[in-house]
């Protein structure tokens, strides 16, 4: 177990920023947390690193408490907001970093420099947005870290270099690191990772992974001779529904043959299912928040159950923003 959290919980001037949050990041993957701003992903990821303190709850890290201190050099972060030493040159920054981690590969940040073409000599203040992730992500991936969070890595990243952020990430995880990244780019998510959380208002609206995500997820459109039904047709499993006349489609992340069933069974002339790509199941998951006490979707639970056989944090201003 590289990351779990148990009814983690973060309240802000009596507002849920992060909404009692179970959810437990697969060894040897690469995870991707989806949600829209202010969904509480900084907030948790902050939580995950001590750097924020759960209301209630906990974070669980390597299987210690995420306040553990001995966890730090086995972590690798990017924040979001990337700030460094600004006075420092970039080669300067390297060293100052370097001690703190003794499995500095010197071999890996020269990798790295080249491939982002970062130069030595220059200050971090005078860097562009996109020249200040690429340098997040040497100092994170230099030092062979056992996990990797990153929050929102390839911020201001040109298509080259969103590309070489990837192809790192990927390595990494060939050397045997577990990658819990955040992202607003569905892109992507679908390029690198295995396993997909989605967050909305604070609680987790969906969690698979992408091959679950690929046989479960579909649209379903089903004609009825009169009116859709459409109140008839809310089971479990489905994301969202709308009727049109007589026409009724649905999104749905599991128990595909049971909602199938119900259609035929009120009377459809049709029913077609169809795949659906991880932007639509994002934006289904993110549509409305979830009613208190709904469980997050798990997509293995229904290949269990389905016959026959789911910019900141707010700590100063009361909402997160990423």
């Amino acid at each position: 177990m590289i990351v779990e959290t148990r009814a983690l919980t973060k309240q802000y001037r009596g507002k849920l920023a992060v909404d009692s949050l179970d959810l437990v990041v697969p060894e040897a993957s690469i995870s991707a947390f989806l949600g829209p701003n202010g969904s509480g992903k900084t907030t948790t990821i902050k939580m995950l690193l001590d750097m924020v303190r759960p209301t209630s709850g906990e974070a669980l890290v390597f299987g210690e408490p995420a306040s553990t201190v001995s966890i730090r050099e086995r972590v690798g972060y990017v924040a979001e907001d990337k700030r460094l030493y600004g006075n420092m040159t970039v080669a300067r920054i390297l060293e100052f970093t370097r001690p703190f981690y003794p499995e500095w590969s010197r071999d890996r940040e020269r990798i790295l420099l080249q491939r982002f073409d970062l130069p030595l000599d220059r200050k971090v203040r005078a860097l562009s947005k996109g020249m200040h992730s690429k340098l997040a992500l040497v100092l994170a991936l230099s030092h062979r870290a056992q996990l990797l969070i990153l929050d929102e890595p390839g911020e201001g990243l040109d298509p080259v270099a969103n590309e070489q952020m990837l192809e790192s990430i990927v390595e990494a995880t060939g050397e045997g690191a577990a990658v819990f990244f955040s992202t607003h780019q569905v892109a992507e998510v679908e390029r690198i990772a295995d396993h997909v959380f989605i967050l909305s208002a604070g609680r987790l609206a969906f969690e698979g992974s992408l091959e679950d995500l690929r046989a479960n997820c579909r649209r379903v459109h089903a004609v009825f001779p009169g009116r859709a039904p459409l109140e008839d047709m809310r089971l479990p499993g489905v994301r969202t529904a709308t009727a049109d006349r007589n026409r009724l489609s649905i999104i749905a992340d599991g128990n595909l043959e049971t909602i199938e069933r119900r259609a035929r069974d009120l009377g459809a002339i049709s029913v077609d299912l169809e795949p659906l790509s991880l932007r639509e199941v994002f934006l289904a998951a993110v549509a409305e928040p979830l009613a208190a006490g709904q469980p997050a979707v798990d997509a293995k639970q229904y290949l269990r159950t389905s016959a026959p056989r789911e910019s900141g944090d707010g700590e100063g201003s009361g909402a997160e923003q990423s």
